[in-house]
C-alpha cells in the first residue's frame, strides 16, 4: 500500500514538473506577445494602413510642434506582398516538382546528392542568401537595389521547406492509389498531377504556408538586396521597402522609435495568420 501512495506522490510531482516547465516555456513568449499589444494596440489606426512611414524630418518637426507623428506602413506593407509573393511564383513550382522527384526516386544517387543539399540549404543562414541574391542579382542584373533581388533570395530560403513538405506528403500516400490509377491505364504523368498530388495537398499547403511565414520576417536578406523605400513602389527592378525594413529603420531613429512596436505587432499577426490558416487547411485534408 505504501509502494502505491509512493507511485501516485511520484507521478503527481513528475506531473507538476512538466507543467512549471512548460510554464517557463511559454512565458517569454507571453511577455512579448504582451508588450507588443500593450504598446503597439492603440497605435493601430486606418492611417497606419494607407500612408507611408513618415520621414525622419517629419517626425521631427511633429516632436518639436508637440504633435503626434503622422504616418503608417503602406509601402511596408505594400512591398512585403509583392516581394513574398513574386518569392512564391519562383519558389513554390520548382520546390514542389523536387519534392515529387524526391519522393518518387529516392533510391537514386541524384536524389541523395539533392537531398543533401536541401538540407544543408535548410541550415544557411539567412544573411548569406542576402549576399548571394546580391552577387548574383543587385550587381549583375539589376544593376542596383530592387524588390526582385530581396524575392530573390527569399525564394531561396523557402525552398528547403516547400521541397520537404512536398516529398515527406508524396510519401504518406499509399502506394496502392498510384498502383491503381497506373493499372487503369492512367500516364504517370497525369497520375502524379491528377491522382498523387491532390491526395497530399493537405501537407503540401502547410509546408507552403510555413514557409511564407518563415521569409515574411526576414530582415537580412532584404538589407542587402531591396534596401527599402519611401514611397509604395511597384517597380520590382526599383529599391522596394518592407515590414521588417520599416521596423530595422524605426529602429535607428529616435523619433520613430514608438512605431516598432505596432509594425511588429502588425507582423506578428500576420505570421501567426499564415501559421492558424496552415493547421486548420492541414485539418481540413489531412488523409484519413
Amino acid at each position: 500500500m505504501n509502494k502505491m501512495k509512493y507511485r501516485r506522490y511520484k507521478d503527481k510531482a513528475f506531473l507538476y514538473l512538466m507543467f512549471l516547465i512548460t510554464i517557463i516555456a511559454i512565458t517569454p513568449l507571453a511577455s512579448i506577445i504582451f508588450e507588443l499589444v500593450a504598446k503597439g494596440f492603440n497605435q493601430l489606426n486606418i492611417s497606419f494602413f494607407t500612408e507611408v512611414a513618415p520621414t525622419t524630418l517629419d517626425s521631427m518637426l511633429a516632436k518639436s510642434t508637440g504633435n503626434p507623428v503622422k504616418g503608417g506602413i503602406a509601402n511596408g506593407i505594400v512591398g512585403t506582398l509583392q516581394i513574398v509573393g513574386i518569392a512564391s511564383l519562383m519558389a513554390i513550382p520548382l520546390g514542389v516538382f523536387v519534392g515529387i522527384y524526391l519522393a518518387e526516386n529516392s533510391n537514386k544517387k541524384f536524389s541523395t546528392l539533392v537531398s543533401f543539399s536541401t538540407d544543408l540549404l535548410a541550415g544557411i543562414p539567412s544573411i548569406v542568401y542576402g549576399i548571394i541574391a546580391y552577387a548574383w542579382i543587385v550587381i549583375k542584373i539589376t544593376d542596383g537595389y530592387s524588390g526582385f533581388a530581396g524575392s530573390v533570395a527569399l525564394s531561396i530560403m523557402m525552398l528547403p521547406l516547400v521541397i520537404r513538405s512536398t516529398e515527406e506528403s508524396i510519401k504518406m500516400i499509399p502506394a496502392s492509389l498510384k498502383e491503381a490509377s497506373l493499372a487503369l491505364g492512367t500516364s504517370y504523368r497525369k497520375t502524379i498531377l491528377r491522382v498523387i498530388l491532390p491526395s497530399a495537398m493537405s501537407g503540401l499547403f502547410t509546408g507552403i504556408l510555413l514557409s511564407i511565414s518563415r521569409v515574411i520576417g526576414e530582415t537580412a536578406p532584404l538589407i542587402l538586396t531591396a534596401l527599402g523605400s519611401q514611397v509604395i513602389n511597384l517597380d520590382i527592378t526599383k529599391p522596394t521597402s518592407a515590414i521588417p525594413l520599416l521596423i530595422w529603420e524605426f529602429y535607428n531613429d529616435p523619433y520613430l522609435i514608438n512605431m516598432i512596436w505596432s509594425s511588429s505587432l502588425f507582423l506578428m499577426l500576420l505570421v501567426l495568420i499564415f501559421n492558424i490558416s496552415a493547421k486548420q487547411i492541414s485539418k481540413r485534408w489531412a488523409i484519413q
